[in-house]
Order: C-alpha cells, then structure tokens, then sequence
C-alpha cells in the first residue's frame, strides 16, 4: 500500500502551522496559565473562522465534514504549538459522537453551535475521574452505566482539580441524567470514541514530541563547549537519532489509527491502542532526552522548553498511558 496524504491535507497542515506560529505563541502559552479560565475566546472564534473547530461537523450542520484523517495532522499541529484549547475533547471526540450517537434534536441543537465557535463540548469516558475543560463546556458527553447522555451546562458541575500543566485545565464533574438527556447511541459508540480519544492524544503527543526534538536540535547547534557546538558530540547525536527514530515511527502508527478509525475497520481498536503506545513511549523518550541535552535549563520557567515537556506529562496517561495500552493489546492477543 502506497500511504500517503493528499495535497490538500498537506496544506491544511501547513496552514496550521502558520496560523499556530502567529495566534499561539509560546507567550501566549505561558499568558493562558495566569488566566482564569486557561483559555482564549478570541483564538477559539478565529479557529472556528478558519474552520478548524468544524472540520468534522457534518456540511448540513455547517463543518467541512471531514474525517479523522484530515484532521491528525491538524492535531499533530496543535500538540506542536501546545495548544490550549480543547480541540481533542471537542472536534476529535465530542463532534463524532454527536454524529454517531446523538438524537437528530441532539445533532441539531448543537452541532451547528459548535461548528461556528459559539457551543464547547467536552466528554467523559470510560469512568475517567477527570474532565477537561469543563469549566467552559456548554455541553457534556457522558458514558454512564453502558449509556450515553448529553447533559447541558446546566445540569452539571465542575470542580477544579490541579495539574502540573498550568494551561491544561481538569475537573471533576456531578451531572443530572435522564430520558431527556440520553443519547440514540450506547456502549459500542462510546468505545469508538474511546479509540478517537486515545488516537487523538497519540496525535497531540506526536506533535509535542517532535516541537521538542526541534527545540533541542537548535539548541545542540546553538550551545557551545570546550569551543564546539554539543551537537557536535557523538553521545548526543546518538540521543537525537533515537528521538527522531522512535518520534517517526510514532507518527506512521497515529496516521494508520486515524486512518482506521475513518474507515471503521475490524483492526480500529488495535490501532487506536498501538498508536496510543508508541506515542506514549516517544514523547516520553523526546521529554527525558531533550531535558538532558539542555542540561535542566529546559525546566525552569525562564526557558519555553517547560512548556511542552509538562503537556506530554500530563497526556501520557490521557486516554489510557502507554502501558494500559499495551495491556489491552495483550489480551487481546491471547483471549
């Protein structure tokens, strides 16, 4: 199989990319942590402006009604520029669900809302203790007892629960279910959605993983030592060679997941858990060797570097770690 994006999709990356480097700025990173929601209306209505936030909203409800393919390399984006927006819970998860699951008032309350920038939908799933962004969701999807319910921001309430991430907010959440709240879709939807959440957080941390190996390329030719850059030292080529080794492979399996996950396909959860893996275990080699090769400078506040190493942190457990994964995979294999 010859895999490879269109043109098209390659360009939606790159004006990703540029539209990131301008409106989410490493200041702007640092900004968010100080505010008191953690989040920026103005950068979220100019991403549902560019069609961001809407990209798989179906046309009729007023997205671009594309698929997880088109958007993990968006995504990839977001973790690059460590986005602190909720664009996994909400585009990556929440949209598809509504799509698949959601009564057809559901979908037509909300969908539209959420394509133009003016609703948030966050989710919880699978018993995860925590929610993110709750505190500025309008709606919640939430898998309850093999059901699945879409609860209002009426309905429910939010209680803040520190994170190591500063710009990444979570909360633990009491909301009021009923008939009036329950979704067409059940238990076999909200699995799939399970698989865009841990295929979406590997496409984030693919992105992290490779701003972070940039960062540190730049900084090895830029730091110098008994007169020669340190990247110039074979031990700390070595260490940048594993990084992109295992940051390249990460990526190959993340757009494979998406990929599987568009299509449907039997192997859908294998790869949403393959994926997960990988990615898992690179960010967290690219976190351990770009720490190192900056001598420590990376961690403290002054350098930007902090920035990304505590966003992987705190997604490599996000939709189950690395090792969960690799559990799931297990027993599957020898059921």
């Amino acid at each position: 199989m010859n895999f490879d994006f269109a043109e098209e999709q390659y360009a939606l990356r790159d004006g990703a990319r540029e539209f990131f480097a301008g409106e989410c700025s490493p200041g702007h990173v640092r900004a968010m942590w100080d505010t008191e929601t953690g989040r920026s209306p103005d950068l979220w209505r100019k991403m549902a402006e560019t069609g961001f936030i809407g990209l798989t909203v179906p046309v009729e409800h007023g997205g671009l009604g594309m698929s997880e393919v088109d958007l993990v390399l968006l995504l990839e984006e977001a973790g690059y520029a460590a986005l602190p927006e909720p664009l996994l819970e909400n585009s990556a998860i929440g949209v598809p669900l509504l799509v698949e699951a959601g009564s057809e008032t559901q979908q037509k309350e909300w969908l539209p809302r959420i394509a133009s920038g003016e609703a948030i939908v966050t989710v919880q799933l699978a018993g995860a203790p925590f929610v993110t962004d709750a505190h500025i969701a309008d709606l919640l999807l939430l898998e309850r007892a093999g059901e699945l319910h879409a609860v209002p921001r009426s309905r429910f309430h939010a209680s803040f629960q520190p994170s190591q991430d500063g710009a990444r907010r979570t909360f633990q959440v009491e909301a009021e279910t009923g008939d009036d709240t329950r979704m067409a879709g059940g238990a076999a939807e909200a699995a799939k959605a399970f698989d865009r959440g841990a295929a979406g957080t590997a496409a984030l941390l693919n992105g992290l993983s490779q701003r972070m190996l940039d960062m540190t390329v730049a900084y090895a030719k830029d730091r110098q030592q008994f007169g020669r850059p340190v990247g110039s030292f074979q031990s700390i080529k070595h260490k940048l060679a594993e990084v992109l080794l295992v940051v390249e492979t990460a990526k190959a399996a993340g757009w494979y997941a998406a990929y599987a996950i568009a299509g449907d396909l039997a192997d859908r959860s294998v790869a949403a858990s393959i994926a997960k893996s990988y990615a898992g275990d690179a960010e967290a080699k690219a976190n351990q060797e770009s720490l190192q090769i900056h001598a420590g400078i990376g961690f403290t506040w002054e350098h930007d570097l902090h920035l990304w190493l505590k966003r992987g942190k705190a997604l490599e457990s996000s939709y189950g770690s690395a090792t969960t994964h690799r559990a799931k995979l297990a027993a599957r294999l020898f059921a």
